[in-house]
This record gives structure tokens, sequence and C-alpha cells, in this order.
């Protein structure tokens, strides 16, 4: 009788294993197949022209900016920045978004929001899934194509201070570093003092390209009193004293013929109501994302809603910045705006290099992605480049020229909108197959056990009724 009682005792178990294993095939999707570093470095396709036309810009085209200084702020919610908070607490921080050289925007981060995967999504460009969250305690280094390594391939010197969750992703990758652990949430102070004090000495320094800050004391607040707590407003006070200081010194450092500098500022992920984070709602998901530059043109009128981009497009955005290749597993598009001020044939350049790389990543990915309708308006926006290209070499300047850019411009947006939201469907594409499958055998054993637990009772009663 015991013999029998093990053995479907392990059947049970068994099957129950086999449900949730079929449960995490579902729940944990095969991501977008990444293409392999050693092609990261290939030679960027040319312009678009039509047979007899050979264009003459074939490479990367130069940085826009000479300083990248990117400030992340951990769990800063967009409405800390852009409602009634900013106003109060980050008064030199609204001036310049209201009233300043700078692009504003609202990053949608996807779930899960927790710091790990968004620090991998805000520098590859990529999605990563819910199963980052169990590796976001101990984060190995990054092997996929990303943005730092391939500044530090190109010779960029990086400085970091901040979450040492950076440092176990990118070891090796940074000339100058500082890590913080985020371990001690009751820390409001000193884990964003190991930053700040780092930065009076760096910023009179010229030995850097990029330096990237992530600051913690906000997230550790939210965690420990929530985001209404007293003590959200002192802290954002702070943040914005040393966004003051970086963008005055930056500006102190421009002149002559080198390209600006550029101060980008963003959070990782926001924070709920109860002041946590890794779900997906509105306050979780929606950060802010700053450009700040004398690049850009001073803004006129009144302040409007910032526009929504996706978080993924950031890591696109810089590469145009600095003059690198765009990681080839990147789903983000370029934010037209921060390239606004170029010419069109920049624009349409910097668009082409974008929707190519899209399309190719969409190529590994989609066995039929001829038939997709991003690649079908690539395809068709890269056939009308290609016709402006023409009418440009051959010395058209009528309004002809201009109206035609125009046109291109709107179909490579169309075509990179629709080639992003095709890969990233991928991604959350969930297997509810195997999903529904494990429902099954779960529902299947759970009767199984019942039924055996109710005739082992009843021959142990049978048998106590024999023996009385």
């Amino acid at each position: 009788m015991r013999l029998r009682s093990g053995v479907f005792a392990s059947s049970c178990l068994l099957v129950e294993a086999l449900g949730v294993a079929l449960f995490l095939r579902g729940f944990f999707p095969l991501p977008v197949r990444s293409l392999p570093r050693s092609e990261a470095r290939r030679e960027p396709p040319a312009e678009p022209a039509p047979p007899g036309t050979v264009s003459n810009w074939t490479k990367i085209p130069p940085p826009l900016f000479k300083k990248v200084v990117l400030v992340l702020i951990d769990a800063l919610r967009d409405d800390f920045v852009f409602g009634p908070k900013g106003k109060q607490f980050m008064p030199y921080t609204t001036q310049v978004v209201e009233k300043g050289t700078s692009h504003s925007f609202i990053a949608e981060a996807k779930p899960p929001t927790v710091t790990m995967p968004r620090i991998k999504a805000l520098m590859t460009g990529s999605i990563p899934g819910f199963i980052d969250i169990i590796v976001n305690l101990n984060s190995p280094a990054l092997l996929e194509d990303n943005l730092i390594w391939q500044a530090k391939t190109a010779g960029k010197r990086i400085i970091f201070y901040g979450d040492d969750t950076w440092v176990k992703l990118f070891p090796k990758h940074f000339v100058e570093y500082d890590g913080t652990t985020s371990f001690f949430v009751s820390d409001f102070t000193e884990v964003d003092d190991n930053v700040t004090r780092h930065l009076d000495r760096v910023l009179k320094r010229e030995d850097w390209d990029i330096l990237i800050l992530h600051y913690l004391g906000l997230d550790h607040i939210g965690h420990v009193t929530g985001p209404n707590s007293i003590l959200v407003g002192p802290k954002l006070r702070e943040m914005d004293n040393i966004l003051k200081k970086i963008h005055i010194s930056l500006l102190s450092k421009e002149g002559g013929a080198a390209p600006p500098n550029l101060l980008v500022v963003c959070g990782d992920h926001g924070m709920s109501e109860t002041g946590s984070h890794g779900g997906s709602s509105e306050e979780e998901v929606h950060t802010p994302l700053l450009f700040i530059s004398s690049a850009f043109e001073k803004r006129n009128g009144p302040f409007s809603q910032p526009k929504v981009v996706q978080q993924t497009d950031l890591a696109t955005t810089l590469a145009v910045g600095l003059g690198l290749p765009i990681s080839k597993n990147s789903v983000g598009n370029l934010i037209l705006p921060i390239v606004g001020g170029k010419t069109m044939r920049e624009q349409l350049r910097f668009l082409h290099l974008n929707g190519f790389q899209l399309s190719r990543l969409l190529q590994e990915n989609t066995p039929a992605y001829e038939k997709d309708p991003g690649y079908e308006h690539f395809k068709i926006a890269e056939k009308s480049h290609g016709n402006w290209i023409k009418l440009y070499l051959d010395g058209n300047n009528s309004e002809v020229l201009l109206n035609l850019g125009k046109k291109v411009l709107k179909q490579y947006l169309k075509a990179l909108k629709t080639l992003s939201s095709s890969l990233s469907k991928q991604v959350a594409q969930y297997d509810m197959y195997s999903m529904m499958v494990r429902a099954c055998v779960e529902y299947s054993s759970w009767q199984t056990f019942c039924y055996g637990f109710i005739r082992v009772l009843a021959l142990r009663i049978q048998k106590l009724g024999d023996v009385i």
C-alpha cells in the first residue's frame, strides 16, 4: 500500500513539474533573435540612389555633440518634472524645459519596471523580458550589442558614477568609475553624495567624452515613504541643483568649431502611488526624457504637454548624436527633433540608417519579412529617397526638392514606427497554447490527486472498520 501511495505521489509531482515547465515556456517567450557583435561594426549602407547615380556619402555621419552627460535619476516619474512638484522643487530644470534650448518627452518603459532591465533597454534599444527580473540582483556582463560597447570600440572615453549595476553590465568599459550599491534602501543621502562628490573635479577635466551618473536616493525614498513623502521635494531640489551645475559647466566649455555638448536627463522607471515599481501602471512606466543643448533652438510660445516616445528610442538617438552605429538589436526609433536642426540630406540619412537597421533585424526574426507592412513602407521610402538624392546631386534647389524631402521624411517615420511595432510585439507575444496546456495539466493533476486521496482515505477507513 505504501509503495503504491509513493508511486502515486511521485507521479503527481512529475505532472506538476511538467505543468510548471509548460507555463514558464509560455510566460517567458523567446526574445527577438540578436545579431552578433561581429556584425555590429559592418560598413553602413550607402545613401539610396537610382541606377546610374552614385552617392558620395557612404560613411556614418560625424558626431552631432562633443560631450554627452547622461543623468539617470532612479524612479523619476514624469510628473516629478512636468507636474506641480517640478515647478516647485526643480525651478532651473523647469525654466530650461519651458523656455530654454531643450526638447522634452515622456519615455514609456515596458514592464518589468525594475532597474537592470531598464538600463539594458536604454543602452541596447531592445526590450528585456520578465526573465530579467530573476537576474536583476546579480547582473551578468551584457554581451549584446549596445551603446556603451559601440562607444568604447570607437575610442570614446566613458566615466561612470552611481548604481553598480552598470559596472556589472559593462565591465572594463569605463576609464573611471565608482559604483554604489542600491541594497540599503534606507540610505537617502550617502548613496547620492557618493556620486556628486566627483562632479566638481570631473567637470573641469577634458579627458572624457561621455559621463554617466545614476542617482538612487529618490528611488529609496519612494520605497520607504512613498511618492508623496515630505522627503521627495528636497531630493528633487538637490537633483535640480546638480543639473544646473552640469548644464552651466557644459555651456562654459563650448566655442570654436567643435560641436556643442548635450545633457540628457531621464529615469529608468517611475514609482506607483505606494512607492513601489515593477508593474505596468502609468506612474511606473512614464518617465521624463530631456535633451538639453545649445544645438537646439530656444523654445518660443507656451509649453505644451511632452509627446510620448519609447524608452528604447534613446539608444538610437544617442548613437546618431555620438556618430556611432545603431545597436543591431535595437527596436528604437530616432527621435527626430534632436536632429531637426540639421540639413534635409542629413536627416534623411539618419532615418535611412535607422530603417535599414530595423529592417535587417526584422529579416532575422520573420521568415515572411517582405510582406510585413513596415518593411514595405521602408522600401517605398527608400525608393523616394533615391529620387530625392538624384535631384539633390543634380543641383536642383527648387521648392520641388524641399517638398519631396518632407514627403520622404514622413514616409520614413511611418516605416520606422511600423517596423518597431512589429519587432516589439514579438517580445510581448506569450505562448498562450503552452499556458493553456499547463492549465489543463494542472486541472487534470488536481482531479487525479483528489480522486487518489479520497480513494486511499476510504480504504483506510474500511481497514479501520474491519479491525474494530
